[in-house]
């Protein structure tokens, strides 16, 4: 204990030190240290860049707020979609070789590359994918729920993905734009994107603590813990979030004084060290606005935001009158903003271990006030004030969630009725067991508890440490089932893309094995008022049906007698037994029907 005493007292010296440094950061600390109490953060750090020097780094609070380990500015965090300006500039590089036209189709790169229709296959070009202008929505949960290591894999997911409005129409941030522009480096260079990352930028830029994967993170010395604010007072740890193959869209874990020389290099027209990393003819167009995020004019409460644009990987604001290329970042447990003000040669760069924090903005904006000597606004006095208004406003939303549940009502089936793998070539597919009486799913390697919430929808619950996490009842991401006309549970669907109507994820039946002898007890032939009906085993021990006219059917065994027709959806059939145990009739079951045939003596 006296140990760590003296280590913090050491690193606050060093701070104050470090901070008078530069007399327009005088008193900085106490705004900072403000903060970091007021947004309950368990950390975060903070490097600021002037022309191409570093005049200040420093961390506050913990990296492991548990063990009070505290943050530096070598400690690493995970930058999120701040990785996105990386990504981008790769392609920059790749047209300054003549590789590339930003004004190419991006299935010329990626041939197996298809979406949702023909417009979009004719008329996308790469630019679009650099400024978020395809027509896409997010489909977010088609990777976050669904990972896979195989970018191959979740670029074919955009054939199935549909967008919410015509190219180039209207910016939506869309994540799979990013990969999709992360593959084009890897079809052309032959080389992984991360690969790329670190050869193009990391390695000539000495970043050397900086990471493309969380496994090379989880490996590293000084690297911060994840944590979320529980109800607005609880910090609960969260585990890393491996964004695996969509990483060109996120998956960068870095530091505040690596990350400072990545802005040094946009500050200096894409130079460091006299070498040229990126070439400033992409520098310039990067940062500047190929497309309005949003429209309006500055108004009471935001009276010096001016433009709300997007370039390539960077948003574009105005702050109180200062030109601002600004990226942030939320995964799991961590927070991030990338800045820098290119006609004041000033770079700004935040990094927090608290799950969709405030932290990365007022930092920044304060940091901001001190070094372009504007009226200094009291952010983490505003903040607080926010946030109390914000907590009565979604009291009010709670509320109405609740008169929107349906009290006393049950679901249509029993619960294995609901069990079976459901699929969305979209976005992916996920499993419904049940346990002990109890429905559970899988997404994301997660284990979820489905709790009912009214009729056919029910709600997915966190399983922690084996128990339910009952904190989310009423809160937490719901999921509806539908019945085709035979009764049968046909598809549930997710909204889980605010956009368009929910998403639908087609139902498969569990099945069941069965044993050669019990298969072999339905083989037969089956008199269906006149019509002859054959059951045969053939293909290893895979029972078929076959009526007259029509074509062979396979069967897929559900339940103890019970099948469903592979190929045809609502159609079953169960086999019955008579009093002394042999089958000696067969049900077909159907949307225009229920038909008996009985056995026919052989």
């Amino acid at each position: 204990m006296k140990n760590r005493i003296l280590t913090l007292v050491v690193l606050l010296l060093a701070t104050i030190s470090f901070s008078q440094s530069d007399k327009r950061l005088k008193g900085i600390e106490k705004e900072l240290n403000s903060i970091l109490e007021n947004t309950k953060a368990p950390g975060f750090a903070v490097a600021i860049v002037e022309g191409d020097k570093l005049i200040y780094s420093n961390g506050f609070g913990y990296s492991d707020y548990e063990n009070k380990v505290p943050v530096d500015g070598n400690t690493l965090f995970a930058i999120g979609s701040s990785t996105k300006a990386f990504t981008s500039a790769l392609l920059g590089i790749l047209r300054e070789k003549d590789q590339l036209s930003f004004d190419d189709n991006p299935r010329k790169h990626i041939p197996e590359l298809e979406f949702y229709n023909n417009d979009l296959n004719n008329n996308v070009i790469i630019k679009d994918l650099m400024r978020h202008s395809t027509g896409l929505p997010r489909h977010d949960g088609a990777w976050y729920f669904f990972p896979s290591h195989d970018k191959d894999s979740l670029i074919m997911r955009l054939k199935h993905q549909e967008p919410f409005t015509g190219i180039r129409q209207q910016w939506f941030y869309n994540n799979f734009g990013f990969l999709a522009q992360g593959v084009i480096t890897e079809k052309i260079t032959g080389k992984s994107w991360e690969e790329n990352i670190e050869e193009q930028f990391f390695q000539p830029l000495g970043m050397d603590r900086s990471k493309t994967t969380i496994d090379g993170m989880k490996e590293s010395n000084n690297i911060a813990v994840g944590y979320e604010l529980k109800d607005n007072k609880d910090i609960k740890k969260m585990d890393y979030y491996d964004i695996a193959g969509m990483s060109p869209a996120g998956s960068i874990n870095s530091s505040v004084n690596d990350m400072s020389k990545w802005l040094m290099m946009w500050i200096n027209d894409g130079k460091y060290k006299d070498e040229q990393i990126i070439p400033a003819n992409y520098v310039k167009e990067a940062m500047t606005s190929q497309v309005v995020v949003a429209g309006g004019v500055p108004n009471k409460e935001l009276p010096n935001v001016h433009f709300a644009n997007y370039g390539y990987g960077w948003f574009l604001h105005s702050y109180k009158g200062h030109y601002l290329v600004e990226h942030g970042g939320n995964i799991d447990g961590f927070s991030a903003s990338v800045g820098f003000f290119p006609t004041d040669s000033l770079g700004i760069v935040v990094l927090a271990n608290q799950n969709g924090s405030a932290v990365p903005r007022l930092v920044r904006n304060t940091v901001a006030d001190y070094m372009l000597k504007v009226d200094k606004t009291a952010w983490a006095k505003k903040y607080k004030e926010d946030i109390e208004e914000a907590l009565r406003a979604q009291a009010e939303v709670e509320e109405d969630a609740e008169i929107s549940n349906v009290k006393n009502t049950q679901p249509s089936h029993i619960k294995l009725d609901y069990t079976g793998t459901f699929e969305n070539e979209g976005y992916g597919k996920f499993d419904i067991v049940l346990e002990n009486d109890s429905l559970y799913a899988t997404l994301n390697d997660e284990k979820l508890f489905l709790n009912h919430f009214h009729y056919d929808t029910f709600e997915f619950l966190d399983v922690v440490e084996g128990k339910v996490d009952t904190t989310g009842i009423g809160k937490s991401l719901k999921i509806s089932f539908t019945t085709n006309v035979a009764g049968d549970i046909d598809y549930a669907k997710m909204s889980i893309e605010p956009t368009l109507d929910a998403i639908e994820f087609k139902r498969t039946p569990n099945s069941i094995d069965v044993d050669a002898e019990t298969l072999q007890s339905y083989v037969g032939k089956y008199d269906l008022a006149g019509t002859e009906i054959k059951a045969y085993i053939k293909d290893e021990n895979m029972l078929y049906v076959f009526v007259p006219g029509q074509p062979e059917y396979e069967l897929v065994p559900t339940a103890e007698h019970k099948f469903n027709f592979k190929v045809l959806e609502g159609f079953k059939v169960e086999f019955l037994e008579s009093d002394d145990g042999a089958i000696d009739q067969v049900k077909f079951i159907q949307p225009n029907g229920t038909f008996v045939a009985t056995r026919k003596e052989e």
